[in-house]
């Protein structure tokens, strides 16, 4: 408040105004001031406005001496109006704030003081109004304010627990995360140290972890025990964060994330990687890491390691009679006779299947004999499995340290080769291994092993034999053949690796890859405009009989957007010895439109039935009977015989292994439709093929 002495007329009302101006507004030149006096009414006249309250309420200087009312809008007259009325009952000074949306849509936010001027008697007789844009300072407040906010909601909201600690590591606040982790309430983590709620092994880490922070650096310790209210120890990851202000740290965020339950699942993933999960043995990856620290161990203490590499005998026998449920219960009764021997030195793992290995620490050759032993007579007992009595055997061959091998594939081969000498001479029993059985270790174990990589390394290829027309000469279909050369063993057979595959089961993955490759040939062929290419492909008997045959075939076809009638599915007679089930397949075959042809025909378990019942389209006449056609009168009868029947059922024949003109006049004048052989070629690249196939087109 300002007060006025003595009584005014009009040039000591100047002089007193001018007064004021100095005393309030040189300080503030860039407010917006205006001093009004107050008249009965009461009213509000103008009597000085600076520059910038000349320009924020568009004032003229003629204004000056003007009632408040008549100078300025209705709205904003009323508005000041009623707070200089205030001002006249408060007396004093108020403080208040306005906005108002300029004419380019900004909004600005004023803030007002009014301040009563009295006379020597008390009356106020002036009103000073200083108005301030306070637009920028209320938006970075706000700003602030929801910056605030946010921050906290950070902490507040985290579903981490949060805990503030001042420079002594002691809790000056914590989050609803803190209180839930801890089971304490906040009030009671107030003023806790931060060390009370760790397992004392971490104290140490824990308290390296604060100096390190308060140096101005964040910490992480991944594994840490925090210490519930209950004494629950709980696994968590620790994260130590600086709290700086202006440059200076004054204390920490100290975040601990529960991750008990990760701790436990990865513990979980591991114990499942290292275990069987049918019997909860040590597995092959277990084994692998465990012989080379034991073989560390061993060559300490100077001492041997034996492994007994142990098979199942017709264990094949037992999973085909009780299928594959019963197979697995059967592999757990053998599992749980077995760990009857297991202890500190005499370790079990399940390789896979039917195969087992026990390694035995510090055991000599008699020791490991007797152990053998033990094992066969753990197997004289049956085996009851829903009530039906199971004998079976183990095989086993043994390897050892140092004598066999210093790593963990050396000594399982060694085992292996002995294993295969034990099955060699008789099964149920026991051999060391020794340096001849190297030689005699069969080459089909490695041939198995090249083999599974074949597709893969790109050694498989196929080459086609055309089938030729008798009559016209020309080439017909042709038969899609599978060749493998292998960087080991160069050329293969297939009537070596093709029953190889067969007793592994690789012959799924190898036939697959036959009829993929096929009809991306076929798709090739007919993009060059030779769209009656037929190719047969061999189907083995396991495939034949295996689920999903059918769809496989009609998936390619439809990928490689080919004409079921582009292709033959060519079958034995071996295949067919189900006659309801291949009776099931050959319908949906031929209900997909492909071809069906029966190799070999005749020298199986022929029936005429299966001719009669079974949907086919050519009969394959084996070149056993061929080769001598000439020459033998039963091979010429029955190969007659198979034409003419072939005819009457409406069947095509085609016969293989035709080599000489005279095997080949003989089938033309039999009627023969179509040969095979290397009188008219022998299987080519697909690039001969095309060569032909180019020239008759």
């Amino acid at each position: 408040m300002v007060r006025i002495t003595g009584k005014l007329n009009s040039s000591k009302e100047l002089i007193g105004i001018e007064q004021i101006l100095h005393n309030i507004i040189v300080d503030h030149i860039n407010d917006i001031v205006f001093i009004m006096r107050v008249e009965a009414g009461p009213k509000f006249r103008y009597v000085f406005a600076n520059h910038s309250a000349m320009l924020h309420a568009k004032l003229k200087e003629n204004d000056m001496g003007r009632l408040l009312e008549d100078v300025l809008t209705e709205d904003i007259a009323t508005m000041l109006q009623a707070k200089y009325e205030e001002l006249l009952t408060v007396g004093d000074t108020i403080k208040f704030q306005d906005s108002l949306t300029l004419d380019v849509g900004k909004k600005v936010i004023n803030e007002s003081v009014l301040t009563a001027i009295k006379d020597e008697g008390g009356s106020i007789q002036y009103v000073v109004s200083i108005t301030r844009d306070i637009t920028s300072a209320t938006e970075e407040k706000r700003e602030l304010e929801q910056a605030k906010e946010r921050y906290k909601s950070i902490i507040e909201h985290n579903m981490d627990a949060v805990f503030t600690l001042n420079l002594e590591g002691d809790i000056v606040d914590a989050n609803d995360a803190g209180a839930k982790l801890t089971l304490f309430t906040k009030e009671e983590l107030k003023g806790k140290n931060s060390l009370s709620l760790f397992s004392n092994q971490n104290s140490k880490l824990i308290k390296k972890s604060i100096k390190q922070t308060l140096e101005g650096n964040s910490s992480t310790i991944d594994n840490c025990l925090l210490k519930d209210r209950t004494e629950t120890e709980k696994i968590v990851q620790l994260r130590s964060i600086p709290i700086v202000v202006e440059g200076v740290c004054e204390g920490i965020y100290m975040i601990a994330k529960d991750v008990t339950i990760h701790h436990e699942q990865t513990e979980l993933i591991h114990y499942m990687s290292l275990h069987d999960h049918l019997t909860g043995l040590w597995n092959r990856k277990a084994l692998d890491e465990h012989v080379p620290l034991l073989i560390n161990r061993m060559e300490e203490n100077n001492a041997e390691l034996s492994v007994i590499y142990i098979d199942l005998d017709r264990f094949k026998f037992v999973n085909d009679t009780l299928g594959l449920q019963g197979g697995d219960l059967f592999l757990k009764k053998v599992t749980n006779r077995l760990k009857r021997l297991t202890n500190d030195d005499c370790l079990l793992y399940r390789q896979g299947g039917d195969e087992f290995i026990f390694l035995l620490k510090n055991s000599s050759f008699e020791k490991t004999e007797k152990c053998a032993e033990t094992i066969l007579e753990l197997f004289k007992e049956p085996f009851c499995i829903r009530g039906q009595e199971f004998y079976i055997s183990p095989s086993m061959g043994i390897s050892q340290y140092p004598n066999d091998g210093y790593d963990s594939n050396s000594l399982i081969q060694k085992a292996t080769q002995a294993l295969f000498q034990v099955k060699k001479q008789g099964k149920g029993n026991f051999r060391f291994f020794q340096t001849h059985m190297k030689s005699s270790f069969p080459n089909y174990m490695i041939m198995e092993a090249h083999l599974r990589r074949a597709i893969e390394k790109k050694e498989l290829y196929l080459h086609y034999q055309p089938q030729v027309n008798l009559e016209s000469g020309e080439m017909e279909s042709l038969e899609a053949l599978i060749r493998w050369e292998n960087r080991k063993f160069g050329f293969v057979s297939p009537a070596q690796f093709i029953p190889l595959a067969e007793e592994t089961g690789l012959i799924y993955a190898i036939g697959e890859w036959v009829l993929e490759q096929v009809c991306i040939q076929l798709q090739k062929w007919r993009n060059r405009g030779h769209t009656n290419v037929r190719v047969a492909i061999n189907i083995s008997p396991k495939q034949f009989l295996k689920e999903g045959l059918i769809n496989t075939i009609q998936y390619y076809l439809q990928k490689y957007d080919l004409p079921p009638a582009n292709l033959e599915i060519e079958i034995t007679e071996g295949a067919m010895q189900d006659t309801e089930q291949a009776l099931k397949v050959l319908e949906k075959l031929k209900q997909l439109g492909v071809y069906i042809s029966v190799d070999d025909f005749g020298t199986g378990y022929s029936s005429l039935n299966y001719l009669k019942r079974f949907p086919i389209d050519i009969l394959k006449i084996d070149q056993s009977f061929v080769r001598e056609i000439q020459l033998n009168q039963k091979d010429a009868a029955i190969t007659m015989t198979i034409i003419h029947l072939a005819h009457s059922l409406g069947l095509e024949v085609i016969a293989e292994g035709v080599e000489q003109e005279d095997q080949m006049l003989f089938l033309k004048e039999a009627q023969c439709q179509k040969a095979q052989g290397y009188y008219f070629s022998k299987p080519i690249s697909a690039e001969e093929i095309d060569n032909h196939l180019e020239k008759i087109s």
